[in-house]
């Protein structure tokens, strides 16, 4: 039951998430929204593995959080520089 319980407030907890990156003013808020959204998605992954009673799900979790981390990354970088090339790298005219 509590275990329900938990899942429930997750998936609640996932679906401001999405709200917010939808109405988010800025492009940062909207990127912070669908970070909180990967976090409480490897959380999900946790406790649906800890329900079913199999630890290989922490694993799933583990790479799904590394792989959250990288394109977070990778899409703040995007939103700054415009591209993934070097930012001190001079522009060829």
């Amino acid at each position: 039951m509590i275990l329900a319980a938990v899942l429930a407030a997750i998936i609640v907890t996932m679906g401001l998430a999405l709200v917010r990156a939808g109405k988010g003013p800025t492009v940062f808020d909207r990127i912070l929204a669908l970070n909180m959204f990967g976090t409480k998605t490897v959380l999900l992954i946790a406790v649906i593995g800890f329900i079913t009673g199999r630890p290989d799900f922490l694993d799933l979790g583990l790479v799904y959080a590394l792989i959250n981390f990288i394109g977070v990354i990778a899409v703040l970088r995007f939103s700054k520089y415009g591209d993934f090339a070097d930012p001190d790298r001079e522009k060829a005219s």
